[in-house]
This record gives structure tokens, sequence and C-alpha cells, in this order.
């Protein structure tokens, strides 16, 4: 008699259990190191970064100034194609109304009305001839919509990073109304280094690499001012993501030999949170609202997401930062609170010592294991300062 064959459990194979930043946690190695022996030095695009700290693309983040002072602090940060800077000679003025509205509602229609001006080529160029002429590396982000007219632009420019951005990347990008993007083909056709992001699948991430990215950001709406997940329902916990994608580009490290830098872009309030993120395996973290509470910032103590000015389906909201503080204070101290938002390049040191990692690329080894809390990424960040 043939027995049945077994009734399967559906979540046993569509449903599976992943990890955020408040349910797992560092565990202190055998062996520590002097901190000031650590290295927390890391390579993006062929790069060389003496801190692991890329700015988000974000208008209230990072503008050609803000570029300027994180690279000279061994960092560096995106610049948006798409965004005010390249749409205004003058962005001070839309930036500055955008703060001053209204909550809610109003303050979503003057982000949709303030980015309805069309993109400008000239002012492209000046962004990163801007940044350049300051000795700056010029770092830029686009999405893929428009990546093939804005790669050559950058290219002549004389950009040095060039980063895809999508809420959710792939190996091609299919549009009937425009040029299908094909990864293959525009990093072939380029003399800069092409990042991708975001991803959360480490099979999406390893199809990417074959392709020819140059870096992997992780992260679908982890952050305070994007609502992705809430929207789509889209997205996976931080950790849980950052271990696929990092799992991919090993084994594509062993096949091929070359190590393809994986930055998780999101989700991220505290230094701790930054050293798990590492410990997943992150190569490099971007950063968004907390950077844009830095006084340099041009954001004047709020924040918002790429997707929160679209006129029809706004995944992001505008949301006030709170207390401000010098860029250098954020990532060198001193630290003036306990809730480990300051000082972060120490607090990363003093992590890595304590598991005995003296390079990133050790904190990729050291041990993690679940500790479960019903906190949600991000979520400490919304509720204080969602509008």
């Amino acid at each position: 008699m043939i027995e049945p064959a077994p009734v399967r459990d559906p979540a046993d194979t569509r449903l599976r259990r992943a990890y955020g930043f408040e349910e797992i946690a560092l565990v202190p190695g055998a062996v520590t190191v002097d901190p000031a022996e650590v290295d927390p030095a890391t390579e993006l695009g062929g790069f060389r970064l003496e801190i692991p700290f890329l700015a988000a693309a974000m208008d209230a983040v990072a503008d050609a100034d803000f570029a300027v002072r994180l690279h000279r602090h061994g960092g560096v940060a995106f610049v948006n194609l798409e965004g005010l800077y390249t749409r205004y000679e003058d962005a001070a003025p839309i930036i500055e109304r955008v703060a001053a509205a209204e909550s809610g509602r109003k303050a979503a229609h003057v982000l949709a009305e303030a980015y309805q001006r069309p993109v400008r080529d000239e002012l492209i160029r000046a962004l990163i001839m801007r940044i350049k002429a300051q000795g700056a590396l010029a770092a830029v982000a686009t999405t893929p919509a428009a990546a093939w007219h804005h790669a050559e632009l950058a290219a002549d420019a004389g950009a040095d990073l060039f980063l895809v951005q999508s809420q959710v990347s792939s190996a091609r990008h299919i549009s009937t109304s425009g040029r299908v993007l094909s990864l293959a083909d525009l990093t072939g056709g380029l003399g800069l280094p092409v990042l991708v992001g975001n991803t959360v699948s480490g099979e999406a991430a390893y199809q990417l690499m074959h392709q020819g990215a140059a870096g992997i950001f992780v992260g679908v709406g982890p952050g305070a001012a994007c609502t992705t997940r809430e929207v789509l329902g889209i997205g996976v916990p931080q950790v849980s993501a950052t271990l696929e994608v990092a799992a991919a580009r090993d084994r594509f490290e062993r096949e091929t030999g070359r190590y393809v830098p994986v930055v998780t872009d999101g989700g991220m309030k505290t230094g701790g949170d930054i050293a798990k993120a590492i410990a997943s395996g992150a190569d490099a973290v971007m950063l968004g609202s907390p950077f844009a509470g830095a006084v340099e910032a041009p954001g004047l103590g709020f924040n918002w997401g790429m997707a929160a000015p679209s006129p029809t389906l706004p995944r992001g909201t505008r949301i006030r930062i709170g207390e401000r503080l010098p860029l250098e204070q954020i990532l060198f101290g001193p630290a003036e609170t306990t809730h480990g938002t300051q000082n972060l390049v120490g607090a990363l040191r003093q992590s890595m010592a304590s598991l005995g990692a003296r390079t990133i690329r050790e904190m990729h080894g050291v041990e993690m294991v679940i500790a479960p809390s019903i906190a949600t990424e991000g979520k400490s960040w919304q509720l204080a300062g969602r509008e």
C-alpha cells in the first residue's frame, strides 16, 4: 500500500521568520582588542572610506555642501539627481516652504507641488561639478527609469559613484514607456561604478552582481521617513535581509573572485543598530534621519523620503527630527545622551573592539543571538516624529 504524501502547511514554504535590529544581540568575543587598533574603514566602488557611513539620497539630508562635509569626515553622501537641487537653481526657499507647512495633508501637498518642476540637465552637471571642485567624491543617485540619461550626464560631469535606486530593484527593469534598463548594458557602457538598490532578496542580489553591480543596497521601507511596508506590504526586517544578501555576496565571491560590497540602507537609529547591521554582513550603512538631524543638513530639522512627493501614491511622510546637532558630534561625539544616537563612529569602534573584530570584514564573523522584542524597526522614530 502506498502511503499518501503528507500534507504540508503552506507556511512551511511561503512563510518564514525574519528578524530586525531589536530582535537580535551581538555576543562578546573570547578575545577583545584595543579600540585604538580597530579600523572601521571600508571600500565602495573602488574608493576607500575611512568610516562606513553613507548619507541617504534624500533632499533633506544631502545636498552638495553636505556631501563635501561628510567626505571630509571620511564618509560619502549620495545626492538625488531627481530631487530639488536639480529642479531649482536655489532650493532653499522651497525647503523653507516644506518645513513651514502645516502637518499632514498640507505638507504632502507642498511636497507634491515642489517636485512638479522638471529636472534640468544643466543643474545636474553644475551639482556634480560643485562637489568635485571642493575635492569630494561625487556620489549621485537616480531611479531606473532615468538611469540611462542621467548616467551619461553624470559620467561626463565627472561623477565618481552612480547609484540606481528604487523601492525594489531587480536585475532587469521593464518599461514600455522608455528604454529598458539592463544593468549589464549600463555597467558595461559607463566609466564609473554602478551601485544598485534596494533589495531584500539574495537571489535578486546574486543576479545583480553577475550583471556588474559594484555594490548592493539592502532595505525596502525600513526607515522612519518611508511607509512602503505599510502602503504596499513589501519588505523584510533588516537583519534577515542583510544576512541573505551577504550570503549571496559570499557565494558570488567564491565563484568569481570578485567581492561586491553590501550596504544596509535604513532602519538604523543608534550605534547598536549600526553594529548589528555590519555583523549581519554589511560593509557600510546608509543613514537618513540620523543625518537629517545634523545642523549642516539642508532639511531644517525635517526629513522626507524620495517617494513622499508622489501626487498619486505617496509612500513616505515628513517627519520632524527634533534636536539638531553638529555633524561632527553625531559622528565622533562627545555623546551627551545614553540613547546611542551620538558618537556613532566611537560606538562602532567600541562594539568591534568588544567583539574582537579589528576590521569590518572581521565583524561579519561575530556571533549573534536571537533576542525577540515586539518593537519594530523605525517605529520609535515614527511615533516620535510622524505627522
